[in-house]
């Protein structure tokens, strides 16, 4: 600060009022001026998060996860959050507790004291949560969860639009016979993506048939058994949509070994995309995609307006449900 003060021409007092943001009417703006500049021109880095804890704003975001650091699809969470985070000039604060809740707790004990503007807890699948004792010690977000019971504001895939999106797809193609491959009861992707093909059937004047539902477990096998399943019918599908590309990849393994060729014989969508396996399967896979970039940067956007966040609160459910967008390639 002496340097700054002899450069500016002024007193290490004034410069240290101004840098620290504490400078009242009395300091005049052509001096405050100088002083920002000869800090500049001296490299000086002003302490953000001190002047934060003397004011209203730490301009700190709290991004809680469980294993998205490590998950390579999910991972988008994050890269959304940031962006929303810099854009708004705030640092984002990541800590991936690896699903403890234990260091969950003690995480946003951390985020308290240092008075973070606001918590994001997002987790890597779209699933039910109990959400941690201090939580709502800030302003909080959830992003690809949701808390029954809770109040707080939930941002979520809209995964029975996914699944419609999907059938229509499928239908519009000429499709009428179409199977599907679910995932097993107790997750909101199953239902939801179930609901959505329901949708796109009642909505085409389709019959309704049980025989066409099959339920896998997420995995490539159950894909490859479902699928075999599906094709012993005395009136087999032409499309299957299997609610997640490793079902699919499983579903691909079932129809080259009865011989039927995709898409020519028997369509095929999935739903993640995830690129590592829609890429690179053959014909290269038409999947869903989950909206992980999006959901992380409306959950930073949220979490930093107040009066918005005030009314999702209030809505019943709390919760924001994001578009998921068919991704066109060569299996339907």
């Amino acid at each position: 600060q002496r340097d700054v003060a002899r450069r500016a021409g002024v007193s290490r007092t004034t410069v240290s009022l101004v840098l620290n943001g504490r400078a009242d009417a009395s300091i005049p703006e052509a001096t405050r001026q100088r002083v920002w500049e000869a800090a500049a021109e001296l490299g000086h880095r002003p302490n953000a998060y001190a002047r934060g804890l003397r004011g209203t704003q730490t301009h700190v975001i709290g991004l809680l996860t469980d294993d998205i650091a490590t998950t390579p699809y999910a991972v988008q969470i994050i890269k959304g959050a940031q962006d929303a985070a810099h854009e708004a000039g705030h640092t984002l604060m990541i800590i991936d507790t690896h699903g403890e809740a234990d260091a969950a707790d003690e995480a946003l004990r951390m985020m308290a004291s240092w008075r973070v503007d606001g918590v994001v807890y997002a987790t890597d699948f779209h699933r039910a949560i109990t959400p941690p004792d201090h939580l709502s010690s800030r302003p909080s977000v959830l992003v690809d969860c949701y808390a029954p019971g809770s109040r707080i504001p939930a941002i979520v895939p809209d995964e029975a639009q996914g699944g419609r999106t999907a059938t229509e797809a499928l239908i519009e193609a000429g499709h009428r016979r179409i199977g599907i491959i679910t995932g097993p009861d107790g997750y909101p992707a199953s239902a939801g993506r179930l609901d959505g093909y329901h949708a796109a059937i009642d909505a085409a004047g389709l019959t309704r048939d049980p025989d066409l539902i099959a339920i896998g477990d997420w995995w490539q096998e159950s894909g490859y058994d479902m699928t075999h399943r599906l094709m012993a019918l005395d009136e087999p599908p032409t499309a299957i949509f299997c609610c997640n590309d490793w079902m699919a990849m499983g579903a691909y393994d079932a129809l080259r070994e009865l011989r039927f060729s995709i898409p020519g014989d028997v369509a095929v969508i999935g739903f993640d995309d995830r690129r590592e396996i829609a890429d690179h399967m053959h014909p290269r896979l038409t999947t869903v995609a989950l909206p992980y970039y999006e959901m992380g940067r409306r959950g930073v956007e949220l979490v930093l307006d107040p009066e918005r966040l005030a009314e999702a609160s209030a809505a019943a459910p709390p919760t924001i449900a994001i578009g998921c967008p068919l991704v066109r390639r060569e299996s339907a």
